[in-house]
């Protein structure tokens, strides 16, 4: 199992984590990258198991920087 899964026994659902280093955060964002494009992209959660995708808690989403010059693409339905 992902190591940034966890299993919640009273509910018996798997967890997804904040990718951020010491986050406990549940994610609910992923963000991937086009560094060709220089763009990065955030939108709802991803299937899961993509290693080049990155799950977000919702502060680090909103806390999210790129590098200068480059385009971030919001998912709509996560400015809600």
């Amino acid at each position: 199992m992902d190591e940034r899964l966890r299993l919640d026994a009273h509910l018996g659902v798997d967890e997804r984590l904040c990718s951020k280093v010491a986050c406990a955060r549940e994610a609910v964002a992923t963000l991937t990258f086009d560094y060709g494009d220089q763009m990065a992209a955030l939108g709802p959660l991803g299937p899961g198991g993509d290693p080049h995708a990155h799950d977000l808690c919702a502060t680090h989403s909103e806390r999210l920087s790129v590098p200068a010059g480059w385009l971030v693409i919001r998912h709509e339905a996560l400015r809600a």
